[in-house]
């Protein structure tokens, strides 16, 4: 979960970049963003295109609309009263291989997979329109081209990180380490993450917070528990670290690996567990430059903030106060050679992907097989898109809407939306635990959400970025510290409600508790989510409970310690928050008693926000279905009721398969449940499905109906 937007409905991807210009140290390498401030510019789109074909000359369902559900994928042999994802997924399951380049497989996957050919097929169309000097079209093609001329880049070899090394092996004493760290923030993974945030007091105004970071490994729980697959992965980190040494001509390198694995341990004791990251209170510490001494006593923050171009005067939230403490220790009491060996292992792994053959390798072997579990490397072509919609994403997302996404499917998903406001504002009113007041309240913050659609309205302006032909690393790099400056520069600065922080060829969704709104990239608005010609039922279970499940996260327990003005601010009474922390306490047994991998249960804990989000979703697009309906009976298709149809539909997007090690990072990191738990612990509690497929006592699927879970 990315902590600034936790309201994603699979795991946001929001990309924090940054770089420094200026002195410290003397030999200071990184890029600096041209530039002080980023604008943005509206832009007229051409009337869309879909690739491979006219773009529909309706949007409106097919005369005689189809079921929207994938019979071959179903499993006869399991009852839905049993096991609905099992039943509505089996046989895909059963007979479907996970492609050896991916670490997982399913709707969302497939969905991610489709759109990255279709954005491979933009970016390998723009030589042909001869894009100007300078152009965004340009820029993209130089970087992508450049991403992928693998010759080019091994021909460079270690010639673009040289200097950052050597800046590195110039660090004397911990005031240079820290003004290092500042210069790198974001460009180059380190122990303390810069950012720019809206204040939660004051959502209006950006502040500048920093958070925890600077693993190797995917999270502390890889360097503290004695689990066997975590020691694996323990032993592969190592093995990597020694690999990227002696790549770099270290003549140690295995002992200087041991080191820094000693290091970062010790930097992850000091850290926060992902669970106790969830309460936006705890999160809030705003402090003084002054206070920030007291925090962390005896280090020149003053020399880090400048580096990281922090005004010399501002507030910082800091979120993990206590680690902050701990890593003020260990840059006084760990060796500073060893923190030199840290950042160079850190500055080789950033960017490994655009150096030699040997680190892209060494860099496969561990982020994707041993950590992810794939059998063979992502495509070059696929690489080269993921990385060109970081550095460049909304220039890409403009080519992506004008081909691919139709400006009528904003109507047809504002309805979808409408419909689901209106059962929500319903269902509040309907609420036998939660008082007057605070329904009152509940109402005010819904009739405030801000709902986006497709893509943004005015688009990025990318001309102070700098992109060259045949400096992949260089772009990567400049990329980075464009994205961090035009983001830092704000800190102070009124918040530009009109941003997103999703490209529109990303397929996700996101709820944005200081914005308070709820936002549905153009790539998630296609089969299986979003069918134009498929029944209304399958549709409201799919993107229906996606939609539900954005809107549920302003209620869910982090995004209900917010009002309707993106503050954080209680407007609960003390009865009804209590009330809601019993059924919520329910929710955390029942889906810690799952366990996806053979003694790793899920932590109820950290996925509690998305288990709500998906509860309610599903029960929210239930209703707003029957809303659409008008009093009019759903048809039966492919003899299946409406009622069928729209959970078949939800349980058919959760649709997945993971490799082992992919599911121990996801069981780790992630605050989503697996896909299988995501649909049947959200149905199991729908006293709608019980109708639906007359569940009766014994079944696998059965919950009493005092038993099961309601929230909103």
């Amino acid at each position: 979960m990315n902590q600034k937007f936790p309201g994603a409905i699979l795991v946001a991807s929001v990309a924090l970049a940054c770089a420094v210009p200026g002195a410290v140290p003397a030999q200071a390498s990184m890029p600096a963003a041209a530039g002080a401030t980023t604008t943005t510019t509206t832009v007229t789109t051409t009337t869309p295109r879909l690739l491979g074909g006219q773009m529909p000359t309706t949007l409106a369902p097919a005369a005689t609309p189809g079921s929207g559900i994938d019979r071959a994928g179903m499993d006869a042999n399991v009852r839905p009263q049993d096991d609905l994802f099992a039943n509505m997924n089996g046989s895909w399951v059963r007979n479907t291989e996970i492609p050896p380049d991916k670490s997982a497989w399913g709707a969302f996957l497939q969905l991610r997979d489709r759109t990255d050919r279709q954005v491979k097929g933009l970016l390998e169309s723009l030589p042909a329109t001869r894009p100007a000097a300078g152009s965004d079209a340009r820029k993209l093609d130089d970087f992508y081209r450049s991403y992928l001329d693998e010759a080019t880049i091994d021909k460079t070899g270690l010639a673009p990180v040289v200097p950052s090394l050597a800046d590195v092996d110039s660090v004397a004493d911990v005031r240079a380490l820290l003004a290092l760290m500042g210069h790198w923030q974001g460009v180059v993974r380190g122990p303390l993450v810069v950012d720019a945030d809206p204040d939660f007091i004051d959502p209006t105004t950006y502040v500048a917070s920093w958070r925890q970071g600077g693993l190797g490994l995917p999270d502390r729980d890889y360097y503290l528990k004695d689990d066997e697959r975590f020691a694996k992965a323990r032993s592969a980190y190592a093995t990597y670290l020694a690999r990227l040494f002696a790549l770099s001509g270290d003549a140690q390198a295995s002992g200087h690996a041991d080191q820094v694995m000693a290091l970062e341990k010790k930097i992850a004791q000091a850290q926060w567990p992902r669970d106790q990251m969830r309460d936006p209170k705890k999160a809030y510490n705003p402090k003084t430059p002054a206070q920030l001494a007291a925090l962390a006593p005896g280090l020149d923050w003053a020399t880090f903030a400048r580096q990281a171009q922090l005004p010399v005067d501002a507030t910082v939230v800091v979120h993990q106060p206590t680690y902050v403490t701990a890593l003020a220790g260990l840059l006084v009491s760990e060796p500073l050679p060893v923190w030199r060996l840290y950042l160079k292992a850190r500055r080789l792994d950033t960017d490994a992907d655009v150096l030699p053959a040997a680190f892209r390798d060494a860099s496969y072997a561990f982020h994707d097989v041993a950590i992810a579990g794939l059998k063979q490397p992502l495509p070059r072509w696929q690489s080269a898109v993921l990385a060109t919609n970081g550095a460049l994403g909304e220039a890409t997302g403009q080519l992506y809407v004008a081909q691919v996404f139709p400006p009528a499917y904003r109507a047809r998903a504002q309805a979808l939306v409408a419909n689901l406001m209106k059962a929500y504002s319903n269902s509040i009113d309907g609420l036998a635990w939660m008082s007057p007041a605070t329904k009152a309240a509940a109402h005010e913050k819904l009739s405030k959400y801000t709902v986006k659609i497709g893509y943004p309205d005015a688009w990025r302006d990318y001309s102070a970025l700098a992109i060259h032909a045949g400096d992949a690393l260089g772009n990567a790099d400049r990329a980075a510290a464009f994205d961090y400056r035009r983001n830092i520069v704000r800190i102070g600065g009124k918040v530009d409600r009109t941003e997103w922080h999703m490209t529109p060829q990303t397929i996700n969704a996101y709820y944005n508790p200081s914005g308070n709104e709820i936002v549905f990239p153009a790539a998630i608005l296609q089969p299986p989510f979003f069918d134009v010609n498929a029944d209304d039922a399958v549709n409201y279970g799919a993107i229906g409970a996606v939609i539900g499940h954005e809107i549920s996260h302003g209620f869910d327990d982090q995004g209900s310690q917010f009002d309707g003005d993106g503050k954080l601010r209680n407007w609960w009474t003390d009865d009804d928050r209590k009330a809601f922390d019993a059924v919520t306490g329910r929710l955390v047994a029942q889906y810690a008693g799952y366990q996806p991998l053979p003694g790793k249960n899920l932590n109820g804990k950290l996925t509690l926000g998305e288990n709500i989000a998906d509860l309610s979703g599903l029960q929210i697009a239930y209703k707003a279905w029957k809303i659409a309906l008008a009093g009019q009976p759903s048809p039966v298709i492919d003899g299946l009721t409406g009622e069928q149809r729209f959970f078949y539909g939800f349980a058919q997007v959760w649709r997945t398969k993971t490799r082992d090690e992919r599911a121990l990072q996801l069981l780790t990191i992630d605050p989503h449940s697996p896909g299988r738990f995501r649909a049947d612990g959200a149905a199991i509690n729908a006293d709608a499905f019980h109708d639906a497929f007359d569940t009766k006592a014994g079944d696998g699927m059965w919950k009493a109906p005092q038993d099961r879970i309601r929230l909103w």
